[in-house]
């Protein structure tokens, strides 16, 4: 499966395509195959996101699973306290990055 994923220009925060729109939950991600980087461009030109591209992810029972350890990361929210982490559906979540 392939993602998009970004900033949002607007505030910063990690978002991810959800098929209609972006979402700040990566569970709300959908495949966007090999239109991902076309969609990338599009939506960058029409400043709502910034840095988008397209990752490797997995779908678990859970929902949706980034590949790479980095966007695992992106996933839970910001990094400085576990309390301001997004919490996404996934109980499991916490130990995607351990």
């Amino acid at each position: 499966m392939k993602i998009l994923t970004g900033n949002d220009l607007g505030t910063g925060d990690v978002i991810w395509w959800a098929g209609d729109g972006w979402s700040r939950q990566v569970g709300d991600s959908v495949d966007v195959g090999d239109k991902g980087e076309d969609l990338a461009r599009a939506e960058e030109a029409a400043l709502r996101v910034v840095g988008a591209y397209v990752i490797d992810a997995t779908v678990t029972e859970e929902g949706v699973r980034p590949a790479h350890i980095k966007d695992r990361i992106r996933a839970l929210g910001p990094t400085v306290r576990p309390d301001l982490t997004l919490k996404p559906n996934d109980a499991d979540a916490g130990n995607w990055v351990i």
